[in-house]
């Protein structure tokens, strides 16, 4: 397995606050990757020791194989980074800004010019590049943030809550973008409190609270592991008693509700992946699936299911 970073039991305090707690983390390339927690959770300490601006107390962190350190050019050529509400100067042109940090990378001028030009295409500011940034909406600000991250060619990009503070507008547009970054090659490594933002765009997940990891792994794999009933949602042509009485025989199945016609909601005692067993089951009793879907277990479904464990607990 080829991974983007490595962290095991990285721990970060500041006097009695643990900010973040012997925390173990994969992220494979190729992949857009969730940090997920609420506020004050841990994600930015986190961000800050892998790309070097904070000490860990303990543990390890790795970017694609390599220690992370505090003076290591050839590890941090690899990262793209956008932090956490970037600010830019109003009176520079949008692709003046990136010019100056090209220079700052020391990019050639002909090929800092075409990447410019690029980057402006695929955070789709290549209309407003000669605008001042002023001038720019909040969105519009963030994508050229994301932008500047990308100047270097990274392999790796880290975002760090890109869609804070903007309107639904600016999160599709950002949100937009980032998967445009995927499309190039890149792994994006994505810290946000934003449940509904990390489930369109994530492939896999990390939740975090108080510093500590409570799961890491794909949406699906996710959602498998909270104990307890789903609701799955199928539209069948031909929807008989004989078919409701097959889909009634798997060992899953609790109850079952016919809605009009063509629906069928069926109460299932497990959060796994049983779609294909519900869709044979409708077609031996004679049915045409039309379509299977879990209901009720979304991002934020699992995500509160989690925090129950540490509702309790005294913030420190």
């Amino acid at each position: 397995m080829n991974c983007a970073i490595e962290i095991r039991e990285l721990t970060k305090k500041y006097k009695s606050l643990v900010a973040v707690n012997k925390l173990n983390l994969t992220v494979k390339t190729d992949t857009i990757h969730g940090f997920l927690g609420p506020n004050g959770a841990g994600k930015t300490t986190t961000i800050k020791m892998l790309i070097g601006l904070l000490k860990p107390d303990s543990g390890s962190a790795k970017i694609f194989g390599q220690e992370v350190g505090w003076n290591q050019p050839d590890i941090r050529a690899k990262i793209g980074y956008m932090p956490e509400l970037p600010k830019f100067p109003k009176h520079l042109m949008g692709d003046e800004l990136l010019d100056i940090y090209g220079r700052m990378y020391c990019i050639p001028p002909e090929e800092r010019k075409q990447q410019i030009m690029k980057l402006l295409e695929i955070v789709g500011l290549h209309e407003r590049g000669s605008d001042l940034i002023g001038t720019y909406s909040k969105g519009m600000q963030q994508r050229l943030g994301i932008a500047q991250a990308l100047l270097n060619k990274p392999e790796l990009v880290i975002l760090d809550e890109p869609s804070l503070g903007l309107d639904p507008v600016g999160m599709v547009e950002v949100r937009e973008t980032i998967k445009e970054i995927a499309k190039e090659g890149v792994t994006v490594f994505l810290s946000s409190h934003l449940l509904h933002e990390v489930e369109q765009i994530c492939t896999n997940v990390t939740i975090i609270n108080k510093g500590i990891a409570l799961v890491s792994d794909t949406l699906t794999q996710i959602s498998a592991k909270i104990q307890g009933s789903s609701t799955i949602e199928a539209e069948v042509d031909n929807l008989s008693k004989t078919v409701i009485e097959k889909v009634k025989e798997l060992s899953f199945v609790e109850d079952t509700t016919k809605i009009g016609e063509e629906t069928l909601l069926i109460t299932s005692n497990t959060r796994e992946n049983v779609r294909s067993q519900v869709s044979r089951a409708i077609t031996a009793g004679g049915g045409i699936v039309l379509s299977v879907n879990v209901k009720g277990e979304s991002l934020e479904d699992v995500f509160i299911e989690l925090l129950k464990p540490h509702a309790g607990e005294t913030e420190k």
